[in-house]
């Protein structure tokens, strides 16, 4: 079948069977044709054997999380494949040769309880930081176990809060008492398959016989809760998303009350600090006759509010049409946000004074990606972390605020950036919107080189420039280059760069891909079909739809953990969460939308595409393998080669540890060299 069809005829439902014995057959036969292609020529143990060193290697760069005075770090390397959670002293961290203690082997436990566990975190009981809730997934999905640890002891505690595997989060209120995000029945579930409902738990009890708190209806995306901490105060945040972009939130009082705060659905709150909320609207926002724009962020005494005063709005921050935040982090004496300027990353420090906000910036580096490692509103000691294309990350942090940032680790090159140079130049979309990207290629090299462009292009995700040793070692000394494109869809220029490419108008966010391709073959930098593409989730959406709809731009095709079925994407695991950013294919102008540009729905046979590789996990549990499936098999049907792997382990990413990582690396880098060099 080709075109938009009704889902009825679709011949492959059969796949969407996640441990289907019928659809597992099928993927260990298409597993081993790919590897038997790609998986048995030298190239790929050569770069497997690269991308180990790399992911493995013992000089990477330990990052922090300081608890009372300790420094934790999680760990893998080629001895702790599935990772270590170890600490040690600050003084002793900030040596060359820190003396880490392990407080617990992840390794270790799978081999223990049979399980193939992978660490999702651990939140801990402030402000002793003796106990903590660890995180575990079994394979990597998002669904994990919550179990309470002794991190004094190094012991799960005896008796303790345990949680069996679900889509779940949870807090701590007291030493005695969490905060539960779960659904205990399917009716507790949103149509997405997260919770609705918040439950207290207390040491000892059982979640069922709580009642619910605080919850959402089931139309909702979830609803969480977390208690936010700053200067000896503490508020109880709950939240429910009616869409992805929506929030409502409240504040549990002492008497376990839930109090709605007037906030509209298109604020999120980003913080707490000397008593203020802090949050930022996705849209333009009118108060008392002033305009805040969109991407801003602003604050309000809480306390008051919660007595039913009106809100007194602060500017912390307001962005400009080349430079919008990304993020928050609250530490004991400032709040730092991360900021992109005309995708340059930035970073600013802002203190409460005198009743208004007054920051500075901070200088940590040029025109690359800024991030802030650490920080917590129990300790003024904040790390960052700074790296560019070309530039391998560094960590640095400073005695007091106002100092200059001191480099505390650096990672050393994994690759010979000497030859290199980065431009960012400019595109035009369809439409004549100006798109930005970067390149990276070897100073001085004539004319059109192998090509490995990048994109996202969805949920408000910036791409930012950023050092990969992977891409670095295994495309680009290899005389290939390397493009990011800042396309419409994602978050580099504030809500509204992301909100031009929401639903009926996501065709924009595929011209501007094309229209970067196609500005590179104008510039003599590649030629047509000398241009791979990656992307992964949207991302995969993007590239998937990409080859569909100009299969003569490009050449190779890595589409990892893509969405492809569009028409049904809402029907399958947490597909329905993303219908603020696509639509919802059950309503007919949605649809329409959809179904003209579902990869699935528009592979023809009479077309010339390129061999793709796809590749997907069975134990997502987030974007259903049956997308990769489906269209891995309609392609085959219609007489189209494509390779198709699927990982068994790892959920929504590429393998639940360093072997199976190195591995995905490398067949994807073969596979792009046995395309296009």
């Amino acid at each position: 079948m080709t075109g938009p069809e009704a889902q009825a005829g679709d011949p492959y439902l059969w796949l969407e069977e996640v441990e289907g014995a019928r659809a597992l057959e099928w993927v260990r036969a298409r597993n081993a044709e790919t590897m038997a292609s790609l998986g048995a020529l030298p190239l790929f143990a050569q770069l497997k054997a690269e991308a180990l060193a790399i992911l493995g290697a013992k000089d990477r760069i330990p990052y922090p999380a300081v608890r009372a005075g300790q420094v934790y770090n999680f760990w893998q390397d080629d001895e702790h494949v599935r990772g270590i959670w170890r600490r040690t002293s600050l003084h002793s961290y900030e040596t060359s040769e820190p003396a880490w203690e392990t407080v617990l082997d992840i390794d270790a436990l799978s081999a223990a309880e049979g399980k193939s566990w992978v660490y999702k975190g651990a939140n801990f009981l402030a402000p002793d930081f003796q106990r903590c809730l660890i995180y575990l997934s079994d394979g990597g999905k998002d669904a994990t176990t919550i179990r309470e640890f002794d991190a004094g002891a190094k012991a799960f505690v005896d008796g303790g809060f345990s949680l069996s595997e679900a889509k779940q989060s949870a807090d701590w209120l007291d030493r005695d008492t969490l905060l539960v995000a779960r659904g205990l029945t399917e009716d507790e579930l949103t149509q997405s398959g997260y919770p609705r409902v918040i439950r207290l738990l207390r040491r000892g009890g059982d979640l069922a016989e709580n009642p619910v708190i605080y919850g959402a209806p089931t139309a909702y995306v979830s609803a969480a809760a977390s208690a936010l901490h700053h200067g000896g105060e503490r508020i109880v945040l709950l939240s429910r998303a009616p869409s992805f972009f929506e929030a409502e939130y409240a504040s549990l009082d002492e008497d376990g009350r839930a109090i709605p705060l007037p906030l509209p659905r298109f604020c999120v709150v980003r913080g707490f600090f000397a008593g203020h909320l802090i949050v930022a609207p996705r849209q333009d926002w009118a108060v008392d006759g002033k305009l805040h724009p969109a991407g801003s962020y602003l604050s309000f005494a809480l306390a008051p509010v919660l007595k039913g005063a009106a809100m007194e709005l602060q500017a912390l921050f307001v962005p400009t049409a080349k430079r919008y935040a990304q993020g928050l982090a609250v530490a004991a004496d400032a709040v730092y946000v991360n900021l992109l300027d005309n995708v340059a990353g930035r970073i600013e420090a802002y203190r409460w004074q005198g009743g208004a906000w007054r920051g500075a910036p901070i200088q940590v580096g040029d025109a690359g990606s800024v991030s802030v490692a650490f920080a917590s509103p129990w300790d003024e000691r904040v790390f960052v972390t700074y790296n560019d294309f070309l530039t391998p990350a560094k960590l640095m942090s400073w005695p007091e605020l106002g100092a200059p940032p001191a480099t505390i680790k650096s990672l050393p090159a994994r690759f010979d950036a000497a030859g290199l140079e980065v431009s960012q130049l400019e595109a035009r979309s369809k439409d004549g919107t100006p798109i930005p990207y970067f390149l990276v290629r070897a100073r001085g090299a004539p004319g059109a080189l192998p090509t490995l462009l990048y994109g996202y292009g969805g949920f408000e995700v910036a791409l930012a420039p950023s050092y990969s040793a992977i891409t670095g070692k295994l495309w680009l000394a290899r005389g290939g280059q390397y493009v990011l494109a800042n396309i419409r869809g994602g978050g580099e220029f504030g809500p509204k760069w992301h909100q031009a490419a929401l639903k009926e108008n996501r065709q924009r966010a595929f011209d501007d891909f094309h229209s970067v391709a196609e500005d590179l073959i104008r510039r003599g930098l590649a030629h047509p079909r000398g241009i791979g593409i990656m992307g992964g989730s949207n991302g995969g959406l993007l590239v998937g739809v990409a080859m569909i709809q100009r299969p003569d731009l490009y050449g190779a095709v890595v589409c990892a953990i893509p969405l492809l079925d569009m028409l049904r994407f809402n029907k399958l695991l947490a597909g329905a969460s993303w219908m603020g950013e696509y639509g919802n294919p059950d309503l007919p102008n949605d649809r329409a939308v959809l179904a003209a540009y579902s990869p699935y729905q528009n592979l023809r046979a009479d077309a010339d595409y390129p061999v793709p590789l796809i590749w997907t996990s069975t134990r997502d549990d987030r974007v259903h393998p049956g997308h990769a499936r489906k269209f891995a098999a309609r392609m085959i049907e219609q007489g189209h080669r494509a390779y198709y792997f699927e990982e068994i382990e790892g959920g929504h990413s590429a393998g639940a540890n360093l072997i199976q990582a190195a591995e995905h690396y490398a067949l994807e880098f073969t596979y792009l060299a046995e395309q296009l060099m």
